[in-house]
């Protein structure tokens, strides 16, 4: 009998599955706050919901709770003081395990359909997640709406298309008939999916629900109970997905305890322990090249998928649009004040400057057009906010003072003051001008609004020291500037063999620090930055494996 969930989201499901394999542009959530969309009230009612946990204890009925934690600290200044239930780390396994059998033992479709629904409950409350993502990460909220809501649920989405596709690959039975002397030898087979078990998704302080939502969903579908471990200063986000889901597992006829939250103190080391129990076989985590490189090292019993630090990289060849380069590159520096994992850190111009419709352009001009673009966009303080947000952590504010002696400064960052939020941390994007040889400023993350304008011999070398960089280092994205098809193809190539994606000449509405689910990949899985795409079959298809029986027939 087909699940009434499944019933009711048949239709996105399909156009799910049907975009994963297109690659065309597809959304299922609205992406625009405004209220002819979510209604008039959609808004106040959301910012009302997000307001009534603040500080209190969040109400989730987990197993085992000992004791509860308050850990977030609002890059905005916003007093949260919401205090989260913690479980010891064995209680939640226990608990995932005994959840697990039912979820387990049922159809792919049957999972898709109440995944699709978890996401559509979610969702309906996007106004309050957005509240969530804004306060805990400092996006300006428009960002925090559409990132944090609208495209993090389409990135759920995609892993459940997924993770529901790659599991109908093999059919469940097959008669098998062996021509033979006689009659054939005949054999029928079942193949049933085996999920590899317990999950658990490791949160990040920037992007709660972006980066979490593909492993949360990638796991669920394919029939894995899961454990969500927030990062400390954005369990807000998480805990409110955790509780929705939980909703909907219990209305779907399913034990809620497929999904737990494991909120900590920064001293618990939660993550640590449950990455490295036997019992948890799948860990998903972005974040640190540390952290990443330990969980990849000692979390031997799981599938380990890692999303770690890179360093980005643009190629400024030559543009037939100048103006349009520089505002271009000048909004994905500013965005969210660098600190997205696909902006651009290391920009590449050839010393002897660039060709333009406007002539030749040195490359110090070069320089200064970019750094104009990115003065221009954040001189007001007012309009500069929503845009670059706030910087997430103190430590943020310190490299843009450390990186500001690494070379020659042609846009200082400045602090302002935020129009609403006066305790805000926000300061504007710091460009630095080094010599090629200085790969020890630019050759590695650093975090945040600060981009290095690096001046190369010619473009060989910048697609060089490219090539090197990233091979070393790992990146998400990469852009070129070029009006030479060679050139193009050149880039391409390096692109290709540090496995990083390429997006060539942006000049209007799209941006290389922004990825579009079941069209664009988010990292590739063949460097450093990454060891799995957002969102590719590889991405689910470790999730579980194919057991099956033969029977003469």
């Amino acid at each position: 009998m087909t699940h009434p969930m499944l019933t009711k989201h048949r239709d996105k499901l399909d156009a799910a599955t049907a975009a994963i394999a297109s690659r065309d542009y597809y959304s299922a959530y609205p992406e625009s706050p405004s209220p002819r969309i979510y209604g008039e009230t959609a808004a106040a009612d959301g910012k009302a919901e997000f307001e009534s946990v603040l500080g209190g204890e969040f109400t989730l009925d987990l197993p085992g709770i000992t004791d509860y934690v308050a850990t977030e600290d609002s890059p905005f200044g916003i007093e949260l003081g919401v205090h989260y239930p913690r479980v010891p780390a064995d209680k939640l396994i226990t608990a995932a395990q005994a959840a697990w059998p039912s979820w387990r033992d049922t159809d792919p479709a049957t999972r898709a359909g109440v995944c699709v629904e978890i996401l559509d409950r979610i969702h309906s409350h996007v106004f309050a997640l957005a509240n969530a993502v804004h306060a805990t990460t400092g996006q300006a909220f428009v960002m925090a709406f559409q990132a944090g809501g609208p495209h993090a649920l389409d990135r759920g989405l995609e892993a459940v298309a997924y993770g529901y596709a790659e599991q109908l690959r093999t059919p469940a039975t097959a008669r098998w008939e062996k021509p033979a002397k006689g009659e054939p030898l005949v054999m029928n087979k079942t193949f049933h999916i085996a999920p590899r078990g317990i999950a658990l998704v490791i949160g990040c302080n920037t992007f709660p629900t972006w980066n979490s939502y593909p492993g949360l969903f990638a796991s669920l579908v394919t029939g894995n109970p899961v454990i969500v471990k927030p990062h400390p200063h954005a369990v807000l986000p998480l805990a409110l997905t955790v509780k929705y889901a939980r909703e909907v597992l219990a209305e779907a006829g399913f034990d809620p305890n497929l999904v737990t939250l494991a909120a900590e103190d920064p001293s618990d080391r939660v993550a640590a322990e449950l990455a490295t129990d036997p019992r948890v076989r799948i860990v998903d985590f972005t974040g640190s090249n540390e952290f990443g490189d330990w969980l990849e090292a000692n979390a031997r019993q799981a599938q380990v998928y890692t999303e770690k630090a890179g360093v980005n990289t643009i190629v400024v060849d030559s543009t037939d649009d100048f103006k349009g380069m520089c505002r271009n590159i000048a909004f994905t520096l500013s965005l969210y004040s660098g600190q997205m994992c696909t902006t651009s850190q290391a920009i590449f111009i050839p010393q002897d400057g660039i060709d333009t419709p406007d002539g030749r352009l040195s490359a110090d001009e070069v320089v200064t057009g970019i750094a104009t673009a990115v003065g221009k966009l954040t001189g007001d303080a007012e309009r500069a906010v929503e845009i670059i947000g706030a910087i997430v952590s103190p430590q943020g504010v310190e490299r843009i003072t450390a990186a500001a002696d690494s070379g020659e400064v042609v846009l200082a960052s400045k602090a302002l003051t935020h129009p609403t939020y006066p305790g805000a941390r926000v300061h504007t994007p710091l460009l630095v001008k080094v010599p090629a040889e200085a790969k020890k400023a630019y050759g590695t993350e650093c975090f945040g609004p600060i981009t290095y304008l690096v001046t190369t011999a010619d473009t060989a070398q910048s697609l060089q020291l490219v090539s090197e960089v990233v091979g070393e280092q790992g990146a998400l994205t990469m852009g070129v500037y070029s009006t030479d098809e060679a050139v193009l193809d050149d880039a391409e190539r390096t692109a290709r063999d540090v496995a990083v994606h390429l997006s060539c000449n942006l000049t209007g509405g799209v941006f290389v620090n922004q990825s579009a689910a079941f069209s664009d990949f988010h990292g590739s899985g063949g460097n450093a930055a990454a060891n799995a795409a957002l969102t590719n079959p590889h991405y689910v298809s470790g999730r579980f494996t194919i057991v099956q029986s033969r029977r003469h027939g």
